[in-house]
């Protein structure tokens, strides 16, 4: 048994008075707490230093981080569920606090780890490149194994559970939604950003931002920002970036959202009248105005909202199946609308966000994990994607996505963790054509970096964009990137799809939205009746509710390709032709065997040609089988399976 006290809250004192009289074994304290009175603890000789949710180290700028080097202690130890979230240099950062040195100084790690193995990754990088990048990886996750000790859910408890999918929904945004989009991006405060590098109109050899663009004064945004400084600050034009990005984030996910706050102050509510009423323009009439609005029946109505057509459909489906959902955004906005709409469709539900008191929040988790009369979570994501146990829930929705990549991850595992008994579906809702593809697109791309830099895996090369690096900005990085108009397109499936498994023609819109739904197709087990004129009848239903694009994130993150494998297999004999490696480098190759990859191909090619086969039997083709597949309940496909295998014996006889 141990002495233990909690350093926090108005008992500081009287705990600091035990330390002192050598009455406490163990000290426990936040962050929070720890980086406001950290000269009084550091003071303190400590024997061993424990610091949980590690990541947060993950910026050496940071008053946490500056904080903790102060620490006495000759023993260090780091938990953490994600140590690199976003930078290859946050490993870096979180081993060199736990062991100084061990990979080396900050330059020499960025020399020889982060940027080799970044731009390995560029889908255009040359053969040098990337076999440069295959060495340094294997070598960085050596080292990485001597301080790391890492057990993931599939290794300890995997057997135990029933899986789970990560599905990628793209959602198209209504017509009103797309029009308000495009006129946001033509507002000034916009433009100011994408013209930046063009030619300065006043005839000076300089850049714009350069010369006479750095200020704004049309622009509504720019204005409110320096209305006590009408020369602007020494960060304009680009003070701009982060308010434009969070008003097409909200555009992406409800107009209502653009509307002005009650609850800010009256310039800032005006300022949001005013950009409302100019990105409404013609369409100010049929989104109630540019007013909040407190018609209850206008906010839960999902007419105008893309996502939300889709999310009702979704819902309508899962509770009639007596499943349980997790229902997350980050935005406490966007939850009241969402709970608005659950009370007029008649939903039971629970709601936890910042606001919900602490000690509060594990009764409202206990009751809805054993109330079966709860069937919706409603949750911040920020508030509520760490310590959360919810294991009676089998779905997940997130409905906004987040630019690290982490905190969507770990929003789901509330409901993927241990003492879940069922599988667990996750749909996370993208505005197709707006900035979240973009948002999204980065989050595989760091998932991937993390795979490589931690893992060793081999990651498919997407992108051309390169991290950090204004020469490579490709089309994932860069501010004209950030505002570029891509409401008629399908930014993310046209470059995983084009770039798809063994290069072969995987750009049909179908195939995402087939691999989400084979699983379900192929394995489900029940009595259905053949009806091919009830298919016809709900052809349309997936389309009526706006889903464009879908695939699984776990087929576009951690998928290694055939030419990687040759790579590998062939890394002996182009080993000389490497530049820029040290003996250090070299490591014995591990080659995989190919008699398993190739009956796994055989395997997935045998379920392409069945799919086409069954779309064939009821009269579709595939997209068209794949949107209806997508929009139907588990009872019905299985109709649709058991009558095909019965047609199947009957020929074969």
């Amino acid at each position: 048994n141990f002495s233990v006290a909690v350093y926090h809250g108005p008992n500081r004192d009287l705990v600091l008075e035990k330390i002192e009289g050598q009455g406490l074994e163990v000290l426990i304290t936040s962050f929070d707490t720890f980086r406001t009175r950290d000269k009084v603890l550091c003071d303190i000789s400590w024997e061993l230093v424990v610091v949980d949710e590690a990541h947060r180290l993950k910026n050496e700028k940071s008053k946490l981080y500056t904080a903790c080097l102060g620490i006495t202690t000759q023993k260090r130890f780091c938990l953490t569920g994600t140590i690199m979230q976003n930078k290859i240099m946050e490993l870096f950062n979180v081993f060199d606090w736990v062991v100084p040195g061990c990979l080396g100084d900050r330059e020499h790690f960025r020399e020889y780890y982060d940027e080799p193995l970044k731009h390995g990754q560029r889908l255009s990088a040359p053969e040098r490149f990337v076999q440069v990048a295959d060495k340094r990886k294997k070598h960085l996750v050596s080292v990485l194994k001597k301080f790391l000790l890492r057990r993931t859910k599939e290794e300890t408890i995997g057997h135990l559970m029933l899986g789970k999918e990560d599905n990628i929904v793209f959602c198209r945004m209504s017509d009103v939604q797309k029009r308000v989009y495009r006129r946001m991006l033509q507002q000034p405060d916009i433009q100011i950003l994408v013209n930046k590098d063009l030619p300065c109109s006043c005839g000076s050899p300089l850049t714009q931002v350069e010369c006479c663009k750095k200020i704004e004064p049309r622009g509504i945004i720019w204005s409110y920002l320096h209305r006590e400084n009408l020369d602007g600050c020494p960060l304009c034009p680009f003070c701009l970036v982060l308010p434009c990005l969070v008003k097409l984030q909200q555009i992406s996910n409800h107009l209502e959202l653009i509307k002005p706050n009650p609850r800010d102050e009256i310039e800032k509510q005006k300022k949001d009248a005013e950009l409302a009423a100019a990105v409404f323009d013609t369409d100010i009439e049929l989104v109630g105005g540019s007013a909040k609005s407190e018609n209850f029946m206008g906010l839960s109505d999902s007419e105008h909202c893309g996502k939300m057509r889709a999310l009702e459909r979704l819902l309508s489906l899962w509770t009639l199946q007596g499943d349980k959902i997790l229902l997350f955004s980050y935005s406490v906005r966007m939850l009241d609308i969402l709970e608005k709409f659950l009370i007029r469709k008649g939903y039971c539900f629970s709601r936890l966000d910042g606001s919900t008191p602490m000690n509060a929040r594990q009764s409202l988790v206990d009751e809805f994990n054993k109330s079966p009369s709860k069937q919706v979570f409603l949750i911040s994501t920020r508030a509520g994607n760490l310590g959360v146990n919810l294991v009676s829930a089998n779905r997940v929705v997130i409905f906004d996505p987040s630019w690290n990549p982490a905190q969507d991850l770990q929003a789901q595992d509330r409901s993927f963790r241990f003492g879940q008994k069922r599988h667990v579906t996750v749909f996370r809702l993208l505005g197709a054509g707006s900035l979240e593809e973009l948002i999204y697109s980065r989050q595989i791309y760091k998932q991937q970096l993390s795979n490589i830099a931690v893992s060793g895996k081999i990651e498919k090369r997407y992108f051309d964009g390169v991290q950090d690096d204004k020469k490579f900005q490709g089309e994932l990085f860069g501010i004209c990137n950030l505002f570029r108009d891509l409401s008629d397109k399908l930014f993310t499936s046209e470059i995983i799809e084009m770039h798809g498994e063994d290069e072969k023609a995987k750009t049909s819109e179908e195939t995402g939205i087939r691999e989400i739904v084979d699983t379900d197709l192929f394995g489900t087990q029940g009595q259905m009746k053949s009806s091919t004129a009830a298919i016809g009848d709900e052809n349309q239903a997936l389309a009526d509710y706006g889903v464009v694009y879908a695939h699984r994130n776990e087929d576009v993150v951690n998928s290694r390709t055939r030419d990687d494998d040759n790579n590998e297999r062939n890394d002996d004999a182009t080993e000389e032709r490497v530049e820029g490696t040290s003996e250090g480098l070299h490591s014995k190759k591990q080659i995989k065997p190919t008699a398993d990859r190739a009956k796994l191909r055989s395997v997935e090619e045998q379920k392409r040609k069945e799919f086409s086969r069954i779309a064939a039997c009821v009269g579709m083709n595939d997209l068209e089988f794949s949107k209806w597949l997508l929009s139907v309940s588990p009872m019905q496909r299985q109709r649709v399976l058991d009558d095909h295998r019965k047609k199947r014996s009957f020929t074969e006889q």
